[in-house]
């Protein structure tokens, strides 16, 4: 088998990490770049080679007839894309969220299933060898499992710019929420059973109806629960922004921040310092057995490592044709898990799933 001809659809930060990652890998042959600016997709043209650029998704799909189209467009574009390149006979690897609503995601998986294609949903927290060693870690720790998390983002200048953008088809808690409770499903293997959420909206520069601060909490049915926060914008504070932490009757596993730099370090978002591990332990006196242990995660890889090893696994999938159902179903299920949030915001009600 040759290698496979990749279409790379938005060139900005997500997509640039994963056309690097396409044109460093052997199996991967990158046939053309779409923007809608002219000067990102000219830019990373010149960077790969002088790969082809093109304008417009429906030609370039049309004229260079890809065997995979990688899409790390704005959300509110992925399903239209997603169906046209799965429709196309394209293997689709896209950023998350997989699509707006449940119904659109759970179509796409289905349409990837009829199509007989491999789909693979940008979780990078998944590729990520110390988030893998943090869900390992949290399921020997017994149950119910109590997970905290947040990832607030002080932004300003472009930072802030995309943010607004984003947020003109989804909060935070959902754009960023659906990595950290699917960590959370990960962790527990449980199914959700119940969300409610609170939000607020900070900022005159976004529509009235949007909140750039969210909070939700999750039940899951063997007793766990979670919760996760996220703020975006230039009034968030920088004081307990990352928090990564998973307790359990015998004891407790975090992901230690102490080299991060400040919230708005886009590298910093997988960056994750040590682990530390905490015994709950007691002796007949009624003191700690076991000291704390720290395990060092200072080898881990960048962003653009980590885009690598998203598409090695899409590269695995396809010549390996590797069953990828676990890895959709939970797709669908932690935008279930977002979406639910958003609307018990809006309700004020806590949602059944």
């Amino acid at each position: 088998m040759g290698s496979l001809k990749v279409l790379v659809v938005g060139c900005g930060n997500m997509g640039t990490s994963h056309a690097r990652a396409y044109h460093q890998l052997d199996g991967f042959e990158i046939v053309g770049l779409v923007s809608r600016g002219e000067k990102s997709r000219e830019r990373l043209s010149k960077e790969l080679d002088g790969a082809p650029t093109f304008g417009d998704y429906a030609q370039a799909l049309e004229t260079t007839q890809p065997d995979v189209v990688s899409i790390n467009t704005y959300p509110d574009t992925h399903f239209n894309y997603v169906k046209m390149a799965l429709k196309a006979n394209c293997h689709v690897f896209v950023e998350k969220p997989l699509a707006l609503t449940v119904q659109e995601a759970q179509d796409l998986v289905d349409l990837s299933q009829k199509q007989d294609k491999k789909m693979v949903v940008g979780y990078i927290l998944r590729v990520h060898p110390t988030w893998a060693k943090f869900t390992e870690m949290a399921q020997t720790l017994g149950k119910p499992l109590v997970m905290r998390m947040n990832l607030n983002q002080q932004s300003s200048g472009d930072h802030w710019y995309t943010h607004k953008q984003l947020m003109q088809s989804m909060s935070p808690i959902v754009d960023c929420g659906v990595h950290y409770v699917d960590v959370m499903c990960s962790m527990t293997r449980s199914k959700p059973i119940s969300v409610s959420a609170i939000g607020a909206h900070l900022s005159d520069e976004i529509d009235s109806d949007m909140y750039n601060y969210g909070q939700l909490q999750v039940k899951f049915e063997d007793g766990s629960v979670g919760w996760y926060e996220a703020g975006w914008g230039p009034m968030m504070s920088e004081t307990a922004f990352f928090i990564k932490d998973v307790i359990g009757p015998k004891g407790c596993v975090s992901i230690s921040d102490e080299d991060k730099g400040a919230s708005d370090d886009i590298e910093g978002h997988s960056k994750t310092g040590s682990l530390k591990l905490h015994h709950s332990e007691l002796d007949p006196d009624g003191h700690f057995t076991k000291k704390d242990e720290i395990i060092s995660t200072a080898d881990e890889p960048d962003h653009d490592g980590l885009c690598l090893l998203e598409q090695e696994y899409l590269l695995d999938a396809i010549v390996n044709d590797r069953d990828l159902t676990h890895h959709l179903n939970d797709a669908v299920n932690s935008l279930k898990i977002v979406l639910a949030a958003d609307e018990s915001v809006k309700t004020g009600k806590t949602v059944m799933l």
